[in-house]
């Protein structure tokens, strides 16, 4: 699947067939979580995978009771480690790298997940000392991210999304300029205009055919 095409036809999943996803698949996904950037390269962050029924319903539970989510039959916790950052970078290492460098982890598994033909959606909504509680982990980490990976057994429909031109400015703040045609949309103009030249050969042949034999 081509990059961009994934970025724009990736769905947050709530709903899962009630099929296992393949060691493989959950490896690769992780492994994408690995490969993202991070602050000073400090990859502070630790990822663990949550296969267990029991286990897969306490986090549920602790996720503001969002039941759909023990259906996942794989629940990828995402930790960050802010102290890590904050030996390098202090306050700010320790409040906005880490999670930057998560939320970056967490786009990387979710792409990696769609591009493998599986569901995924990013769970933000928790209480972070049940979460610890329940995977074990130690006070000095904190939880940033839950992602639970499946099967879809939905066909997600397509959130409203801004225009590029509501968003984008020029050079400096509220300088907008009009956005030339790009990627999905200067394909399908060259496709149109493509068919259109076409069709104008065709009637251009039609004519002179006409013309020859009236």
């Amino acid at each position: 699947m081509h990059t961009l095409e994934c970025i724009r036809t990736r769905r947050s999943i709530r709903s899962y067939e009630d099929k296992p996803v393949e060691w493989d698949h959950v490896a690769n996904i992780v492994d994408a979580g690995r490969l993202a950037p991070s602050a000073g390269n400090l990859q502070n962050w630790k990822f663990i995978i949550v296969t267990d029924e029991g286990v897969r319903k306490k986090i549920a539970e602790a996720c503001s009771k969002q039941m759909w989510m023990q259906r996942a039959p794989v629940h990828i916790v995402v930790l960050g480690e802010p102290e890590k950052a904050s030996r390098f970078y202090g306050n700010r290492g320790e409040r906005i790298y880490t999670i930057q460098s998560c939320a970056a982890a967490v786009e990387n598994m979710l792409l990696a997940a769609h591009s493998l033909g599986l569901g995924a959606c990013w769970v933000s909504s928790f209480s972070d000392s049940a979460i610890r509680k329940t995977v074990n982990a130690p006070e000095h980490v904190v939880v940033q991210a839950i992602v639970t990976v499946g099967y879809p057994d939905e066909i997600a429909e397509v959130p409203p999304k801004s225009r590029i031109e509501q968003l984008t400015y020029f050079e400096r703040w509220w300088n907008r300029r009009r956005v030339p045609p790009y990627g999905y949309y200067s394909m399908r103009v060259e496709q149109k205009v493509k068919s259109g030249k076409k069709f104008l050969e065709k009637v251009a042949k039609k004519v002179k055919e006409f013309k020859r034999h009236p």
